[in-house]
This record gives C-alpha cells, sequence and structure tokens, in this order.
C-alpha cells in the first residue's frame, strides 16, 4: 500500500510546513504622506533577510522600515519632499539616473514590493513620461510609473551568503525559520510505493517530465516544462 508523497503532505496544510508568521514583526511597508524623521535602532525580523530600521517621525510616530547599507542611529531620513539622502523614501520622478535604490513599489501606494533582498539594489536607467525604466538586481529591465516610491541606497545585510552553512543542522534551522522543507529526499532515492520515481536500482525509468493536469500523486518532477536539460550554445 502506497502512502502520500511530500508534496501531498505539504498540501496537507500541518503546521510543519506553515510559515510561521506569530514570530513575524512587521511588513515594512512605506506609510503614506510626507514626513521626516530619524533612526532609533534596528531589529532583526525572522521573515526577511534584511535588517529592519525603526524609524520616529516628527509627530512622535514610530514606524518599521527596511534600512539601507551604513545608516545609522539618529540619521535623519525624509518620506517625500525630494531630497536625496541615504536611507529617504522618494518617488522615481524625484530619484536621478544611476543612484541605487531598493524596495520599489510595483503601483503607487502599494508600500513596496520589489528589490528588498539583503545586500539588493536597483538602478534607474532611463524615464520617460510617466514611466521609469529601471534595472533590477536580477539584471532585467522592469518599466515602473515614476509616482512609485523607493528607498534610497543598498539593502543592508548584502554578506549575508557569504558566511558559509558548513553543516545541515545549520540549513535545517535556517529553513524551520520560514517553514521550509529541509532535507529534500531525491524521489528515485525512494522506494515504488513512496514516490513514481522509486525503485528500479534508483533510476525514474520513466519520462520525468508530467503534465500539468496530472492528478496528485503523479505530479512530480518537471510539471509542464517546456524543455530539459542543459542549454546547447
Amino acid at each position: 500500500m502506497g502512502k502520500p508523497i511530500t508534496p501531498q503532505k505539504r498540501g496537507k496544510g500541518s503546521p510543519r510546513y506553515t510559515a510561521p508568521s506569530h514570530r513575524y514583526k512587521t511588513e515594512a511597508h512605506y506609510s503614506q504622506g510626507e514626513k521626516t524623521g530619524k533612526v532609533i535602532g534596528f531589529e532583526d525580523d525572522p521573515s526577511k533577510t534584511g535588517i529592519v530600521m525603526k524609524v520616529q517621525w516628527e509627530d512622535g510616530r514610530k514606524e518599521m522600515y527596511l534600512a539601507p547599507e551604513g545608516i545609522r542611529v539618529n540619521d535623519e531620513i525624509a518620506q517625500g519632499g525630494g531630497e536625496l539622502t541615504l536611507g529617504s523614501v522618494l518617488s522615481l520622478a524625484d530619484i536621478p539616473e544611476g543612484v541605487p535604490i531598493f524596495n520599489i513599489e510595483n503601483k503607487p501606494g502599494d508600500g513596496g514590493k520589489a528589490a528588498r533582498a539583503s545586500g539588493s539594489s536597483a538602478y534607474i536607467v532611463a524615464k520617460q513620461g510617466v514611466k521609469a525604466r529601471v534595472r533590477m538586481p536580477s539584471k532585467h529591465i522592469k518599466t515602473f510609473n515614476v509616482n512609485c516610491r523607493a528607498t534610497v541606497g543598498v539593502s543592508a545585510g548584502g554578506g549575508r551568503t557569504e558566511k558559509p552553512i558548513v553543516k545541515a543542522g545549520t540549513q535545517f534551522h535556517k529553513r524551520r525559520a520560514r517553514g521550509q522543507l529541509f532535507p529534500v529526499v531525491r524521489g528515485v532515492a525512494m522506494n515504488p510505493i513512496e514516490h513514481p520515481h522509486g525503485g528500479s536500482q534508483h533510476h525514474s525509468g520513466k519520462a520525468t517530465t508530467v503534465k500539468r493536469s496530472t492528478p496528485p500523486g503523479r505530479k512530480v518532477g518537471h510539471i509542464a516544462a517546456r524543455r530539459t536539460g542543459r542549454r546547447k550554445r
């Protein structure tokens, strides 16, 4: 008798594969309005790879924003107003071409969605009318509305990937903080009752590409792949 394969277990909705959002501190999205304030501290949020800074605005309110590399406590930042300083939140229309930015809004007012990971930054390469062309961290050129806001600087924590994992246990706890699965066992290493690729002396013996309409229990491997293998030059 077979048993549910790993993708089916994850789809069951058990707490093991659910992100522990009760430990997350903030979404770190922009609020509305033009204002000035200063940085009063930094925090580590398990839901983010970057560092979060606590900002106290001139009216006394406190909010959490993603911190740029090099900013310090008591540094002043502004939201709106056109001042080009490290950590300030400005619209793309007020940011010159070539200045590093991060936490970019996809639509004006959505609070910041793109280029948020630690060490990431984007650059405006051209502006034309109400559109701004931005070079993303992936080198892809993406078009935004010039009224979308972004933070000036490079997202803090860029050296995160330079520290080696070393032990599998470290990787386990790192993934567990996000509700991710680790370790991931290869299907061909399993028995036939545990996975469609199992058995046959640890060789799948069949096509590993399946249709998108494949039923649960067989929907494993390359799902609706356009192509597989190495790209020939």
